[in-house]
């Protein structure tokens, strides 16, 4: 009776140190899709079957190499790859799950933001120079643009969804190009990960985006700088927001560009109707939304939209967005309501 005892003893010890566990920051980084990531996780001692940190990045490293597999341009045996290399129309090219539904939210934003978002604009991200095949800086033709120009179109890509997904071309250069949308899903994929083994409070970041649940260590909601660009001098912070259950991302043109031979900047986001880098005030649009995928694509589409029909868009989707806009030397800032809710919710 005396031994049951202390054995019962024993293990409520254990129980009580297991659920008194000081919370401890996990953080992990490494590399992926031409850029880098951050993933941080508290360690309270809840979540289930919690693995090593080690283990664990394993895990998420896989997760990311297979996105890459199904998703990027820049590898030749990648399911994208495949399907852009085939020149044959009606046929069905066999897709993962994952690649049908990031296409799916692909075509559902082209809607919403009345065309500017088109994954098939990458014949002319390639010739303008910022696809996998570089070029030298200079400005083409307007023929090769024409040409180019004709297999541009999300009408021209058919999407056959079910047990087994398929893409099928309309057009045989159709060229598919998820890169404004497919590092979203990846830091979705992390973050549906670190759920699954019930953690509560994550901070998870690919290049920028990010997507945000529950508090950090100190108790508080994870809090996000937004960066005003400054051309010459680097980046200041310009405003910090609340990431508690959210996914954020960033499109801009301050960054990643090239001067053509008169030294024009020219943005890497391509407008689809204009058939070139975009032009206008707008130097970057931040986007809040419950997941990265969709706050990716967004921003890359509201940004070629420009100041004032970006903001038009976002009032009328309730969507919550953050401008910055470069007046000459300076810089003015903007915001929609539901931005405004945000920052302001106690």
């Amino acid at each position: 009776m005396k031994l049951k005892s202390l054995f019962i003893f024993a293990i409520f010890s254990l129980f009580l140190t297991a659920c008194n566990k000081t919370p401890e920051q996990i953080t992990l980084q490494g590399k992926t899709m031409g850029t880098t990531y951050t993933i941080k996780y508290i360690d309270d001692g809840n979540a289930k079957d919690l693995p090593t940190s080690e283990e664990m990045q394993k895990q998420l490293d896989s997760i990311l190499v297979a996105v890459n597999n199904e998703m990027s341009t820049y590898q030749k045996s990648s399911q994208i790859s495949h399907f852009n290399q085939l020149s044959t129309v009606g046929q069905a090219v066999n897709i993962s799950q994952d690649f049908a539904k990031v296409v799916a939210e692909a075509i559902r934003l082209n809607q919403i933001t009345e065309g500017a978002l088109d994954v098939t604009v990458g014949p002319l991200v390639n010739l303008w120079g910022f696809g996998p095949d570089k070029r030298l800086n200079k400005v083409p033709s307007a023929e090769q643009i024409s040409e180019r120009a004709k297999a541009v179109g999300i009408e021209k890509l058919k999407l056959v969804t079910g047990e087994q997904p398929s893409l099928i071309k309309l057009v045989p250069d159709l060229y598919l190009d998820l890169s404004s949308i497919a590092k979203g899903f990846g830091v979705d994929k992390l973050a549906e990960h670190l759920e699954g083994f019930d953690i509560a409070n994550y901070l998870v970041e690919i290049g920028g985006e990010l997507r945000g649940k529950g508090k950090n260590l100190q108790g508080v909601d994870w809090r996000i700088a937004i960066e005003q660009p400054t051309l010459v001098q680097g980046q200041s912070a310009q405003i910090t927001v609340p990431l508690h259950n959210l996914a954020m991302a960033t499109s801009g043109n301050y960054r990643n560009y090239f001067e053509d031979e008169q030294g024009n900047r020219l943005s890497h986001i391509i407008n689809p109707k204009e058939l070139r880098p975009v032009n206008h005030k707008l130097a970057s649009i931040t986007v809040f939304s419950p997941t990265t995928m969709t706050a990716d694509g967004l921003s890359t589409g509201l940004f070629v939209l420009g100041p004032e029909k970006a903001l038009e868009v976002a009032e009328r989707e309730n969507l919550a967005v953050f401008l910055i806009i470069k007046n000459g030397d300076t810089f003015e800032t903007k915001m929609s309501s539901a931005f405004e809710t945000l920052i302001n919710q106690k």
